[in-house]
């Protein structure tokens, strides 16, 4: 294959405009503050409206649907040419994570263009840069280049950039999906963030490899409140029944705990494609125990992080709190668990909760949003694969399980097959996930530019 180049020619001089227009969009994006800081605390309007703005070109009408004040989505219908054809789903989120400006090079809401420290490249820097303004604005982009020069998708084409992503999706994906499902009327496919972006790997003999990895199916979240009872007392006469001490071990448990194997379709799926791509050579039994498997996937070299998380189930307690004063013992003790569930595994999931926990704890879900699975041999997959091969000869598209959650979640309620989507060129050095809601956030202009080019043509096959 030849080293990687980071830069991949345009032919178009339409694509070439759209390109540059990205970069400017997502500046844009990025200096309207859309932080969500979660429990209801959130503001989309601005960049909602402004979405809806430069989505209002050739006579589309976009909407901008509010759920609750401030929290709003935007969402537009484009008709396809054929009116038989089922309609697909573009969906993004509006909202970013908090960003302490002390922390980081540049303000986090200034959209600073700056060389990337590690690869060299001129980047767009700011938070949403990578999760997921980049993406907005390709969007939006390719829908202005439709619209300036005359050309349609095939099928309609409903985008959906919503609210609340990064906390619930309450006043976002799903106030859309439970108050307003017809506007996705038709959508049998869709495709949102979690996917399409370049992984450099090598194979076993050290030559480089692109890899692209296609999300098709998602962990769930089960965000879990976990609670133990005990009996009141003063510190210095403890009663035997206590509440903290209780919590305590039922975390300790939950923390130690080895969750069993549990290969999806789509990570086998990941791990044969891998195993070709990076010439590594297989084993009888090699994904029949997790130790067989773990060993497997560490010979995947830098390549192993699509596929490590996405094995088993996963627990991780985050919160704890009880108590008031020091010699007070409490009646009571509470803490949270981030759980994430694999597709098919999700009464593993409970009935180990419930032996872990023990008979002095309780737990419930805070959050849940069940996994979800698209399949690997669709034409939807297919397109995939040629949009990002046509773009760079040299891409080699995975599928792979994400370890965490998106949109997809909700918006597969209505039946839709999602798949995450969202094409990004990156040149050797740049670690994706490792920005992703990190100090610095940053995109590479030339992977902008790769991704209009990429999304034009899926959309418009």
């Amino acid at each position: 294959m030849g080293h990687p180049s980071a830069t991949i020619p345009e032919t178009d001089t339409g694509l070439r405009e759209a390109g540059a227009e990205a970069v400017d969009l997502a500046r844009d994006l990025i200096r309207r503050d859309s932080t969500n800081h979660g429990g209801g605390n959130g503001d989309e309007r601005g960049v909602a409206e402004f979405a809806a703005e430069t989505l209002s070109i050739g006579g589309h009408l976009p909407q901008v649907l509010e759920s609750a004040p401030r929290r709003a989505s935007t969402v537009l219908r484009i008709p396809g040419t054929d009116p038989t054809a089922p309609a697909l789903l573009v969906h993004g989120h509006l909202d970013v994570v908090p960003a302490a400006a002390e922390d980081w090079t540049v303000p986090p809401f200034s959209g600073e263009i700056d060389d990337c420290p590690v690869t060299g490249e001129p980047a767009l820097w700011g938070r949403g840069a990578v999760d997921m303004k980049n993406t907005l604005a390709q969007i939006i982009a390719v829908v202005r280049y439709w619209a300036r020069y005359g050309l349609s998708p095939r099928r309609d084409v409903v985008i959906a950039l919503v609210a609340d992503e990064e906390d619930s999706a309450r006043y976002g994906a799903d106030f859309l999906v439970r108050e307003h499902p017809e506007l996705f009327e038709g959508c049998t496919v869709g495709i949102g963030e979690g996917g399409g972006e370049t992984v450099h790997a090598t194979t076993v003999s050290g030559r480089p490899v692109r890899l692209y990895p296609v999300g098709a199916a998602e962990r769930g979240s089960a965000w879990l409140d976990l609670r133990a009872e005990g009996t009141a007392g003063h510190g210095s006469r403890p009663p035997r029944e206590n509440a903290v001490t209780s919590l305590a071990e039922a975390i300790c448990r939950i923390d130690r705990h080895e969750w069993p194997l549990h290969l999806t379709p789509v990570t086998r799926s990941a791990i044969d494609a891998l195993a070709r791509a990076l010439e590594v050579e297989r084993a009888p039994g090699d994904t029949d125990t997790y130790t067989a498997v773990a060993e497997l996937v560490e010979r995947f070299g830098r390549a192993a992080p699509l596929i490590g998380p996405t094995v088993r189930n996963s627990a991780a307690p985050t919160m704890l709190s009880a108590g008031y004063k020091v010699n007070v013992v409490p009646g009571e003790a509470v803490g949270g668990v981030d759980g994430r569930v694999l597709p098919g595994a999700e009464e593993q999931f409970a009935r180990a909760m419930d032996e872990l926990t023990g008979d002095r704890v309780s737990w419930e879900f805070s959050h849940h949003s069940p996994p979800v699975s698209a399949p690997v041999d669709s034409p939807a997959f297919s397109a995939m694969r040629e949009a990002l091969v046509e773009h760079d000869p040299q891409a080699y598209v995975v599928p792979v399980c994400l370890a965490g959650g998106t949109d997809a979640k909700v918006f597969a309620r209505l039946g839709i097959d999602c798949y995450g989507f969202s094409p990004l060129l990156q040149s050797e050095g740049m670690d994706y996930t490792s920005l992703l809601h990190g100090v610095d956030e940053r995109v590479p202009l030339e992977g902008l530019r790769f991704g209009v080019r990429a999304l034009d043509t899926f959309l418009r096959s």
